[in-house]
């Protein structure tokens, strides 16, 4: 078993969001997993390569989801530094979110899969943070959504050496 504390997020707002996949109601094969009421994985490929793993957030029809973009690794590190071929101590290993999935072992497998079944989770651990130690910036690679880019949709911990850059 892996777990990581999520460190890094951006958000995304469904059908009137440039930089989400149901932007202006798009569905596909793909994307219908976002349309599924919250509490729910959506876990797609990314350029052909990297597994991102989003958490599907509103009511069923509401296509809005977070992408969990870094985790600082918590419980199950020998397995992560395999899955990675690096030591934890190396940011790196979880830092992004294809590495983030890759070191949880979330694949397009855990797709569409309920977020309080026993397969895969979110759980509350007591770890808390400020409102002084959560920064809002702008997303990350998403500059095709032109103005919508700008949002300051991104959350991550100040400080934390898992977020991923660039963290100004």
């Amino acid at each position: 078993m892996t777990a990581g504390i999520i460190v890094e997020t951006e958000a995304y707002f469904g059908v009137l969001d440039k930089a989400s996949h149901a932007y202006g109601g798009r569905r596909t094969e793909r994307t219908e997993t976002l349309y599924s009421p919250g509490g729910v994985s959506y876990v797609y490929l990314c350029y052909g390569i990297h597994h991102l793993f989003n958490i599907v957030t509103s009511t069923e029809g509401e296509p809005h989801a977070v992408l969990i973009r870094a985790v600082e690794p918590l419980i199950g590190k020998e397995i992560m530094e395999f899955r990675r071929n690096m030591p934890a101590s190396k940011t790196a290993i979880s830092s992004g979110p294809g590495s983030a999935a890759k070191a949880l072992g979330i694949d397009r497998s855990f797709n569409k899969k309920n977020l309080t079944d026993n397969e895969i989770w979110i759980e509350d651990h007591g770890i808390r943070y400020s409102d002084e130690e959560i920064v809002a910036g702008p997303r990350i690679g998403v500059a095709y959504a032109q103005e919508d880019a700008l949002l300051p949709w991104r959350f991550y911990i100040k400080g934390n050496p898992y977020v991923s850059k660039p963290r100004s």
